[in-house]
């Protein structure tokens, strides 16, 4: 049926006004909705970072953590705006030298060539890939990995940080084993998700969120025999970091995680080597597990794996551990993991650690750095109680968390970036990228020393409080009334119910036998009584 030119105008007009009305309220309902709630834009042109900049501390209080109204350290609202190298830049143009390293990511230095050439080669070609054709920039990767990590560790999977990697390890165990149960260290830090959040070993971070995860135990790091103890048949794997990081850049003694690897081993238990922080070329070698010539049965990586450009994790295993992951590859898996950006940046820093001898690098500058710091602990005991570590994971702890503050705080308006280690508050962590020169270690050092010497009245932290547990003062309490109640001989009767009843029963009968007696005593005396004043009456006359 044909319309008629007529109709057609009038279609057209009603289809014009239909358009018109629903433009109007699509139009009101977003105006409305953008009176309540205001979407900030920022032109993305030369101004673009100076907007965002200039909001930052706004908006971090605002929509990050009200918590940054007290920024610690120092900071005081310096907002970060480039970095090169050592050294990281605020809004003003100061400069600061970088002893903190991003808490060991920077290990190749901040934005290095080679990394960041790569990174922008593989955003031409492709970011992020599809999941279902084959990852080739994954696949170079693993194979890298598989050249340099200890002993047969071969299969890598891929995952976007450290807490990650600890999480697919964990669950590797578990699945290889058949058994449920890991056994940590205290003071230890493995991540904040649910599964590593159990095996970090400090109350402050898990009692929060109890119960986390059942089967873990927690005994103390670098003791052989606490270790050999907790073991039992359930036990599915042991893990460690081969030095404590957030737990104070606590070194074990020598041979101990040779040790380790010999009980696990005879055990049959596998060893879960968390080296997120310690890996890549920061303690001297490659990997610290190096230093004892240990091979583990999983590995943990993450941090400097991406060169400080790219966020990336993995764990790695042995052929022997990785088959039970054969029949379900995707019985674990990650969106993001392994993605061609991430994988690429990972790529190019392993050739930089390599081409560069950073590993190497990392031994002889740590020496020099630890050296100077002995010097600085001789000439001011009072406020350096000791500096530890291997390569250029360092911590040196002070007499005070008040002083390691106000040292902290003071290095970083005089330019130095340092930070405490999460579990042990009186030691700052001093982790600079490998690519350090002896002369800005020394600047360092000058920098600290001209502090300590300004600091004459040595502070210090007030006496802890020591608060009793409130189940063992219910348990006090409820003792106390039921003494109060019950009273003595039903104590004596409870513990010695035979000899108590009888106890009883002879006090019993004695007290009615004595008062017997009294009575009879009584009734004679008075009985007696008139006879008495009967012959009384008769001497009398």
């Amino acid at each position: 049926m044909r319309l008629s030119p007529g109709c057609h105008a009038l279609n057209t007009v009603a289809s014009t006004v239909l358009r018109h009305n629903f433009r109007k309220v699509f139009m009101a309902l977003y105006q409305k909705d953008t009176t309540v709630k205001r979407f900030p834009v920022v032109d993305r042109g030369p101004s673009h970072y100076e907007e965002i900049a200039g909001r930052a501390l706004e908006n971090s209080i605002n929509h990050l953590n009200p918590y940054f109204a007290n920024k610690l350290c120092g900071s005081e609202g310096a907002v970060e705006f480039r970095d090169g190298g050592v050294y990281t830049y605020d809004t003003h143009g100061k400069r600061y030298l970088d002893c903190l390293g991003g808490y060991g990511i920077f290990n190749v230095g901040h934005r290095h060539p080679k990394v960041i050439a790569a990174v922008k080669a593989q955003l031409d070609q492709v970011c992020l890939h599809s999941q279902d054709l084959l990852n080739p920039w994954a696949a170079h990767l693993a194979s890298q990995l598989a050249a340099i990590a200890p002993g047969d560790i071969q299969y890598a999977f891929f995952c976007n940080s450290g807490t990650e990697a600890v999480e697919g390890a964990l669950k590797l165990a578990r699945l290889y084993t058949g058994k449920t149960e890991i056994i940590s260290t205290r003071n230890a830090y493995h991540g904040v998700s649910m599964g590593a959040l159990s095996a970090t070993g400090r109350d402050c971070f898990r009692k929060p969120f109890e119960p986390l995860l059942n089967g873990f135990t927690h005994v103390p790091f670098g003791d052989i025999k606490a270790l050999e103890k907790a073991i039992n048949k359930n036990t599915a794997a042991v893990i460690l970091e081969p030095i404590q990081g957030e737990g104070g850049i606590n070194v074990p003694s020598e041979g101990y995680l040779r040790k380790v690897r010999q009980l696990t081993k005879k055990k049959g238990v596998l060893l879960i080597l968390d080296e997120v922080q310690t890996g890549m070329g920061r303690t001297g070698r490659m990997f610290a597990c190096d230093h004892e010539g240990v091979v583990p049965d999983i590995i943990c990586l993450a941090k400097a794996l991406g060169g400080g450009v790219m966020p990336i994790g993995a764990f790695m295993a042995s052929a022997k551990v990785w088959k039970v992951l054969e029949p379900n590859p995707s019985i674990h898996n990650s969106t993001f993991g392994g993605n061609p950006l991430a994988c690429t940046a990972a790529s190019a820093t392993i050739e930089v650690l390599m081409e560069e001898h950073l590993p190497a690098r990392a031994a002889v500058m740590g020496n020099h750095f630890m050296r100077r710091l002995q010097e600085l602990k001789a000439k001011y005991p009072k406020h350096i109680m000791e500096a530890r570590g291997r390569g250029l994971l360092i911590g040196l702890e002070f007499t005070s968390q008040a002083l390691r503050c106000e040292v902290q705080t003071e290095l970083f308006h005089r330019g130095v970036l340092v930070a405490a280690t999460m579990n042990s508050n009186r030691t700052i962590r001093i982790e600079p990228p490998l690519i350090i020169t002896e002369s800005q270690i020394n600047f360092m050092i000058d920098t600290l020393e001209s502090i300590l010497s300004e600091i004459t009245d040595v502070p210090q932290d007030e006496p802890e409080v020591t608060v009793k547990p409130v189940k063992k003062l219910v348990k006090k309490l409820v003792k106390k009334t039921v003494k109060k109640a019950v009273g003595k001989p039903a104590k004596k009767a409870a513990k010695k119910p035979v000899k108590g009843k009888a106890s009883v029963k002879k006090t019993a009968s004695k007290k009615s036998s004595s008062k017997s007696k009294a009575k009879t005593k009584v009734s004679a005396k008075a009985k007696s009584a008139p006879k008495a004043k009967a012959k009384k009456a008769k001497k009398a006359k």
